[in-house]
């Protein structure tokens, strides 16, 4: 679309986004339905105590106006738009200060005549901070290759990363920092660990990123059979009808001294699953469940 300067600045934001950007995204490759998220929240915003009463400061909430990503668990940019009346730049400053939340390597800006990126994998210093026109925005597949490089990902790890979220149909979706455990967990997996410890404060949904976990390296074929270890039984069976639902028929709960080989998830009580083990209970004669 093309506009006289004066016309221009008189645009919105969003303007700006639907008439400049998201168009110049499209014509570089960029899917507007599974790579290009507007306006994704990062953080809610602070809660403020006063007495016993609490409340969330929704006016310093955090989103960012566009998160690409390569597929649709894997976040490799972000992008903050402005009115035509900033600067191209004007938005870079918030723009990095998502792209650490997110831990991606790279972060634009853009008022809607152009581009700003910061590149945290540069090739040279020059490849640092660059400004380029509209139609110069960089490919899906070069942005991956940065982010795969900024991650030390190997070509033959890709392919247990590219494994989505589980997607229930109702738009409920991994926050950051969720998607940041999973991602992690899974690059740690890829690269052949088996043994991993992540660690979130309580109310910070252990489960539903647990169970994110398990759904891809499950889905995947890299995990064939699971425990999920709890230590309370309502919170096994929580588990069960809430965050682990969709396992649906292949999953169990475990309530004697053997798992059953014909179910893949298999959920249980610490205390019984390793009652016996020298390390937990050695007046015990019961050994720890096999697997």
């Amino acid at each position: 679309m093309s506009l006289m300067p004066e016309e221009k600045k008189k645009l919105s934001e969003s303007d700006i986004c639907d008439l400049y950007i998201t168009p110049a995204l499209k014509d570089a490759g960029w899917d507007p339905f599974t790579q290009i998220r507007r306006e994704v929240t990062l953080t809610l915003g602070p809660i403020i105590v006063r007495g016993n009463m609490s409340s969330r400061n929704k006016k310093k909430k955090k989103f960012a106006d566009y998160v690409l990503s390569w597929g649709p668990s894997l976040p490799v940019a972000v992008l903050e738009a402005k009115d035509n009346k900033h600067s191209i730049g004007h938005g870079m400053q918030q723009a990095l200060g998502y792209a650490d939340i997110m831990q991606v390597p790279t972060a634009f800006s853009s008022n809607g005549d152009g581009f700003e990126q910061h590149n945290k994998y540069p090739l040279s210093e020059e490849d640092i901070e660059t400004s380029f026109a509209l139609d110069a925005f960089p490919s899906p597949n070069d942005l991956w290759k940065r982010y795969k490089k900024f991650r030390g990902i190997a070509d033959g790890e890709q392919e247990l990363l590219m494994e989505p979220y589980h997607d229930d149909g109702s738009g409920k979706e991994p926050r950051y920092y969720q998607a940041e455990a999973i991602n992690r967990t899974i690059e740690a997996i890829s690269k052949g660990k088996n043994r991993v410890l992540l660690v979130m404060a309580t109310g910070t949904g252990k489960t539903y990123t647990t169970f994110q976990i398990i759904w891809r390296l499950w889905k995947a074929g890299a995990a064939k059979r699971i425990l999920y270890l709890a230590d309370r039984n309502i919170l096994v069976d929580q588990t069960m009808v809430n965050d682990f639902k969709p396992f649906g028929s292949v999953m169990t709960k475990v309530s004697g001294r053997k798992i059953d080989p014909s179910y893949e998830i298999h959920l249980a009580l610490y205390q019984c699953a390793f009652r016996g083990h020298p390390a937990t209970d050695s007046n015990s004669m019961w050994p720890p469940i096999p697997i």
